[in-house]
């Protein structure tokens, strides 16, 4: 009896298949050169059958033939019913098969073509997707993160009642997050080489865009070290004061009290509105 193996029964069927498959898609996008001259000679195919092909290896989880023949039927196809249903599909499997940059641009394109088609709330999500998965460490780069930041901002605003957007929401709270870390991380650079000032933009960035992250409280208190450090007094009273007024059982408050106290710097800002100033909302 063959035995269940590479080298078995199963294991030729799935090796013939692949290579069936191959020649398939390959015999969908490639041309066969004529004998009379330089020019390509276009092998037609169904639509039915391209999209079928395009399916099937979608199911069969082999995305980049998948993604292959979607884009073979719009090529072939471009006015059909099918056409618009494959360059959305193309996205997916592009997408699937960790080809982001393939993926965007194909569901950019959907969105173009047809911008008030039902499936646009999910091509927009697939675009906040693509972006969203190559955020990468905070001591990198953060072009991405930028990217993943709007891209999911989009499709909130765009689409508040669809089905994507509480997903999103979720991961705009990361992506926002993630931002924040970096502009901490940057900020405590400044902060170990003494530029106080360059260090205080980055804190209060992350006090004034990102509010509702986890790096806020010890935002203000860095921000009451570097306005030490410069000899603001009274900016340092006031970070003091509204990280006490809204972190108060943190240790980032009991850390920005001591260095107050120990400058006999009182922790309390002169008025609200300095507060205001600082805390905008």
């Amino acid at each position: 009896m063959e035995t269940v193996s590479g080298t078995g029964v199963l294991g030729k069927m799935s090796a013939n298949w692949l290579k069936l498959s191959i020649m398939g898609i390959s015999a969908l996008g490639l041309a066969a050169c004529s004998s009379s001259g330089d020019e390509d000679t276009y092998i037609a195919r169904d639509v039915e059958v391209i999209y079928n092909l395009a399916q099937d290896n979608l199911e069969r989880k082999r995305y980049r033939f998948a993604a292959a023949a979607f884009d073979e039927v719009e090529r072939q196809h471009p006015y059909s019913v099918w056409a618009r249903r494959a360059q959305l599909m193309a996205a997916y499997s592009a997408y699937m098969s960790n080809q982001y940059d393939d993926s965007v641009l194909a569901a950019e394109r959907f969105l173009q073509l047809h911008p008030g088609n039902a499936s646009a709330p999910y091509a927009y999500y697939l675009i906040a997707l693509c972006h969203y998965e190559q955020i990468s460490g905070v001591g990198r780069d953060q072009n991405k993160t930028e990217q993943a930041e709007a891209a999911l901002i989009e499709v909130i605003r765009r689409f508040p009642e669809s089905e994507y957007a509480q997903d999103a929401q979720l991961k705009l709270n990361l992506t926002q997050d993630h931002l924040a870390g970096k502009d901490m991380e940057v900020g405590r650079f400044y902060l170990r080489r003494q530029e106080y000032l360059a260090a205080t933009l980055r804190f209060r960035r992350v006090i004034e865009r990102f509010q509702t992250t986890s790096h806020v409280p010890e935002a203000l208190h860095r921000l009451v070290e570097s306005y030490l450090a410069l000899g603001m007094i009274d900016e340092a009273q006031m970070a003091a004061a509204v990280l006490g007024n809204n972190f108060g059982d943190t240790k980032w408050y009991r850390f920005s009290y001591s260095l107050m106290i120990d400058g006999k710097i009182s922790p309390e800002a002169k008025s609200d509105s300095w507060m205001a100033a600082l805390w905008p909302f």
